[in-house]
């Protein structure tokens, strides 16, 4: 079943972390701007099962994925997080087909090499206000340096706001990244 075998994966994931790593992990996870936040609680004095579950129940299957090897590319950890991505690719594209999805959105697809290669994220951020973004996180946003970690908290709105707002988030990049976006449908 495709969903215990992300969970597998997810898992697999976090044991394969030492010690430290996986205090890193926890801290990071906890602090979090983007939300769905996970409370101190959910996670404080939990091993690597109990953390595997706090991830899928609160950030879906295909969630847990993207929030982890986020994580594990935020600790330090980035040969954990490639292994993971390979692991969960073609199981999350399969788990996401049957729940009515055909194609992964271009904006998740290239996640993290958004995340890493948008560095004038002011336009975008403009242009996301009111339509995607309201005035008070758009503030937050802006507060927030560097530009990766300003695209993580666009992400974190991205991820609950639905289709529609990774379409205007894609229609924005197109206007302000388009040599990006071409060098990424290649």
């Amino acid at each position: 079943m495709a969903g215990s075998s992300i969970r597998k994966a997810v898992a697999g994931a976090l044991e394969d972390l030492t010690e430290k790593d996986f205090q890193k992990f926890c801290f990071h996870l906890l602090d979090r701007r983007d939300e769905p936040r996970v409370k101190r609680n959910r996670v404080e004095g939990k091993d690597f099962m109990e953390i595997t579950d706090v991830l899928v129940n609160h950030f879906t299957e295909e969630g847990a994925v993207l929030v982890t090897v986020d994580l594990l590319n935020q600790i330090g950890c980035s040969g954990v997080a490639k292994t993971l991505g390979e692991e969960t690719a073609g199981r999350s594209s399969a788990a996401a087909e049957q729940h009515g999805k055909k194609d992964q959105h271009f904006v998740d697809k290239h996640r993290n090499e958004l995340i890493q290669r948008v560095s004038n994220v002011g336009p975008i951020l403009d242009e996301l206000l009111t339509k995607v973004i309201q005035q008070e996180r758009y503030d937050a946003i802006r507060a927030v340096k560097p530009s990766q970690e300003q695209m993580r908290d666009i992400y974190g709105v991205l991820l609950k706001a639905g289709t529609d707002a990774k379409d205007i988030f894609y229609n924005i990049l197109q206007k302000h990244e388009k040599c990006l976006l071409q060098d990424l449908q290649k």
